[in-house]
């Protein structure tokens, strides 16, 4: 198919376009990683763009698995990410097929009771006084069960559950089917797309919270990675990490020390998205449109 000269230009315009936008968009985090890669005292420095490690060093990293808090914050997290995504999961899908019968007394009323939650809370104060008053306050409960339901994945499940026919329900009860084998054995499995979605967020949620600890728990070795990575951006409490060496160089350390920590706290989310890409746009769609 010919094209002509100006499609040529638009073309090479907007491909131009695009590759700085990418650049734009990806360059922090390429900052952050050379930066975590390079010699302290070269970085410290440096001015300008960062396109390359200086001086190759891997002493940031080999600060931050040698502080005993970023292992115990790593092994929170994951703890967190796996129990809550599953938690979130179950009762999200359970709550999203109830939502989704046809047969389903009061559904307009249920679901303007439900979508009312996403626009009105009780606020930061009594949702604290509520999980004091549960004996919950600084246990792993209070970062799991306050937040275990989002009314808007819920409903982007329930659409997802909407779109299955009602056939292979009708088929399933015939044959005895209960309620629980038509979600787990029929729903389930047709609505992976949506599952696979719900995961994600859920997951990238619970890895990237440091709120809810920052305000429940008291007890360090209780920590997700979040908010020992917060106190190393914010508050600076680095002193376990760094020498008796002068105020220059501890400067030096810590920046470094912060860049390899970011990483360190971003990668799995990176190393597991392209797994679950494929399924992203389509569960979206499927959550988000019902013919």
């Amino acid at each position: 198919m010919r094209t002509s000269l100006g499609e040529k230009v638009f073309t090479g315009f907007n491909t131009i376009l695009m590759l700085l936008l990418c650049f734009v968009t990806l360059y922090p985090f390429i900052y952050v990683g050379f930066a975590s890669l390079s010699s302290p005292a070269s970085l410290a420095q440096h001015r300008g763009l960062l396109l390359a490690p200086l001086e190759l060093n891997f002493s940031a990293y080999k600060a931050v698995f040698d502080n005993p808090m970023i292992t115990t914050g790593y092994r929170n997290t994951l703890i967190y990410v796996t129990c809550g995504t599953a938690i979130n999961l179950l009762l999200t899908a359970i709550g999203a097929y109830v939502l989704s019968r046809r047969n389903l007394y009061f559904k307009n009323i249920l679901m303007l009771l439900i979508v009312i939650t996403m626009f009105f809370g009780g606020g930061l104060i009594p949702t604290y006084l509520l999980i004091n008053k549960l004996g919950m306050l600084n246990t792993v409960w209070a970062l799991l069960i306050p937040g275990a339901i989002s009314t808007f994945n819920m409903i982007i499940m329930r659409t997802g559950f909407q779109s299955v026919p009602i056939s292979l329900e009708e088929s399933a009860r015939i044959d005895g089917a209960n309620d629980l084998v038509i979600l787990f054995r029929i729903i389930i499995p047709l609505s992976m797309p949506v599952i696979a979605v719900m995961i994600l967020w859920y997951a990238v949620g619970h890895w990237n919270s440091y709120f809810s600890a920052l305000i429940y728990m008291r007890d360090r070795e209780l920590f997700p990675l979040q908010l020992v990575l917060r106190e190393i951006l914010i508050t600076n409490s680095m002193d376990s990490m760094m020498t008796d060496s002068g105020a220059g160089d501890r400067i030096a350390i810590a920046e470094t020390i912060k860049y390899a920590t970011i990483i360190v706290s971003t990668l799995p989310i990176l190393v597991l998205y392209p797994f679950l890409q494929k399924y992203f746009v389509k569960g979206v769609l499927i959550g988000a449109i019902k013919e």
